[in-house]
């Protein structure tokens, strides 16, 4: 399962700040070979719901089995702006 950090947690938290709505993680294109993270109202009907520190993602199929294995951080940058990151878990 993915694990979220609780940094990643919050930045979700403060990015979709509406009760219910997340981010939702899935294919850029139909390569798959970029995901993309965007806000999201409500998962889509096929969506796997992650749930972390109060933080929701919605992760497309193919998403989530990439990511199955992965850990969801983020980094901010000298002006506070967001990048996501996957990493595998250290063990």
């Amino acid at each position: 399962m993915l694990i979220v950090t609780g940094t990643a947690a919050s930045a979700i938290r403060h990015l979709s700040a509406r009760p219910g709505a997340g981010m939702r993680i899935a294919p850029l294109d139909d390569t798959a070979s970029l995901l993309a993270v965007t806000p999201a109202e409500r998962p889509a009907s096929t969506d796997e719901v992650v749930e972390a520190e109060g933080a929701r993602l919605f992760l497309d199929s193919a998403a989530a089995a990439f990511l199955h294995d992965k850990v969801l951080d983020v980094r901010l940058d000298d002006e506070g702006a967001v990048s996501f990151l996957i990493t595998a878990p250290t063990r």
